[in-house]
């Protein structure tokens, strides 16, 4: 279990001051100047020896995306693209730093804009945020007024602007190229790669895109060194991570921990156990609704949280947001409402994925009254596969894969609702 000297984000919960004195008091801001004055190529170097990988979902070394933007410029401005559009369903843990540790963020693009030869940075965050926007404008504008931002940033001889930009509540512009399309005020749909953004991404210029939570334990990690960082979780998972757990458990909440933390231990430590005990868990999404679902008897016996052990079991830890569901859970109607959400939210723009999305909706809206024919389900993967892989931007596979889990391991489930519906007695679990 993670001791709380080693917590990055100390204000999670909200409980101390939020402003830029209660930052300072918790160790923020504290020789900003003196880290960005070792040098771009220390602080990438500081970043890839971590081992950080993005906390966005896909998990991609955090050091190694930061090298790929050009050395010097060519006449073009840099920019990073911080993506607070945490539209994920069942994530909400940049919503928390970004409400109650906003200067993590706010000093965190400072060092990596300058890391990245970037004068300005964006901060795209997401449409229903309300509060979270007021909450983090205040404190950019405290930066400002501190000097902390502007001109010679920080006394650290670098200037540097920070715009914080509202979306309208797409989930599509959560994915980066559409995010980059949203932010220079054109419709939200993805680009085609390459060119990637560090060659041409906002405006046309070397751009990365990166998530709030890579970019607030930046400042730490570099005070602390790499080797305190890649101290935690298993090799290639290093660090520690936010996990937001809700659903049955008896206390959901938004904690950070060490990686590969066993799931029992989480579950156990932070939420109080599973409702009704070990014994009553059905199954869990891992790491938000994209990733497929993973029955309870795998999580419970020797389950550990991160990005190598989920996949290995064809799943993810994504953006480690866990949604666990006890036995009372109909997951045939809560895989159904998940292909509702992509069916909504697809921007059309690909083939596959506007056709797709509505025709694999409305066939789980048949499995879920049991209306269906048996041979539909293996009709049904036949089309997942079909979308998957196929669309521009991963929406396609998000849309895909929950189903996939589904019949991966919930088929008896489905093919009983059919059968009870041909002897005309309908399971008690599925009635409207």
């Amino acid at each position: 279990m993670l001791d709380d000297k080693d917590r990055i984000f100390t204000n999670l919960y909200g409980m101390h001051d939020r402003t830029l004195a209660g930052a300072k008091k918790r160790g923020h801001w504290d020789g900003t100047a003196k880290l960005i004055k070792n040098g771009r190529d220390w602080i990438i170097d500081q970043m890839k020896a971590s081992g950080l990988r993005g906390r966005g979902g896909a998990g991609f070394p955090t050091g190694l995306k930061w090298s790929f933007m050009p050395k010097e410029s060519d006449g073009r401005p840099a920019y990073l693209v911080v993506n607070a559009d945490e539209s994920e369903p069942g994530t909400c843990k940049d919503r928390e730093i970004m409400r109650h540790d906003p200067h993590t963020l706010i000093e965190g693009c400072l060092i990596a804009s300058f890391a990245m030869n970037a004068n300005a940075c964006y901060i795209y965050i997401r449409g229903e945020y309300i509060r979270e926007k007021e909450a983090l404008q205040n404190a950019i504008d405290e930066a400002y007024d501190a000097g902390l931002l502007g001109k010679n940033a920080a006394k650290s001889g670098w200037d540097f602007d920070l715009y914080l930009h509202h979306g309208a509540g797409a989930y599509i512009c959560g994915e980066e190229t559409a995010l980059l399309e949203s932010l220079e005020g054109k419709k939200g749909m993805p680009r085609m790669k390459p060119p990637f953004p560090a060659g041409a991404g906002l405006y046309g210029c070397p751009t990365t895109v990166n998530n709030v939570e890579s970019i607030a334990v930046v400042p730490t990690i570099l005070r602390r060194g790499p080797e305190w960082f890649s101290s935690f979780g298993r090799a290639n998972n290093a660090g520690t991570k936010l996990f937001a757990i809700s659903g049955h458990v008896n206390n959901p909440c938004v904690v950070e921990e060490a990686m590969s933390i066993p799931f029992a231990e989480l579950i156990d430590k932070h939420c109080g156990g599973i409702r009704g005990g070990w014994d009553n868990l059905k199954a869990v999404i891992p790491g938000g609704s994209s990733v497929p679902m993973i029955p309870g008897k795998q999580m419970h016996e020797d389950a550990i949280m991160d990005f190598d052990w989920l996949r290995e079991q064809k799943s993810g830890l994504g953006t480690a947001a866990v949604i666990v569901m006890d036995n009372s859970t109909d997951v045939i109607k809560a895989i159904w409402r998940l292909s509702k959400f992509y069916k909504h939210e697809s921007c059309g723009q690909c083939t596959p994925c506007r056709e797709g999305t509505g025709w694999m909706m409305r066939v789980m809206d048949r499995l879920v009254k049991g209306e269906a024919e048996v041979e539909e389900i293996d009709m049904l993967l036949d089309v997942t596969k079909q979308v998957e892989g196929h669309t521009i931007c991963a929406l396609g596979d998000a849309a895909a894969w929950p189903i996939q889990g589904l019949i991966r391991h919930f088929r008896d489930e489905i093919e009983d609702r059919i059968k009870h519906k041909r002897t005309g007695r309908v399971s008690a679990v599925a009635a409207e």
